[in-house]
């Protein structure tokens, strides 16, 4: 079995940016828990493999419009 490799510095700093950017999608509990849950997959979580689950959820994160801005653009 080989030692998981760690993640690159770009890799690192979108999951930061997914994990700041789902407290603002997913306001209150549910955004600090998937915040949370992506700052400790960035710093040790990675080590499990299976990181498919992780990178579909960052990726959903930075694709999902604030609620702040579905409002705006539901009353224009």
């Amino acid at each position: 079995m080989t030692d998981p490799q760690p993640m690159d510095h770009h890799e690192k700093m979108r999951i930061r940016a997914a994990a700041f950017r789902a407290t603002r999608i997913y306001p209150g509990p549910v955004g600090e828990l998937i915040s949370r849950e992506l700052l400790g997959w960035e710093d040790f979580g990675y080590r499990l493999g299976g990181h498919r689950m992780v990178q579909d959820l960052v990726d959903h994160v930075m694709k999902a419009v604030p609620p702040d801005r579905a409002a705006r653009s539901d009353a224009a």
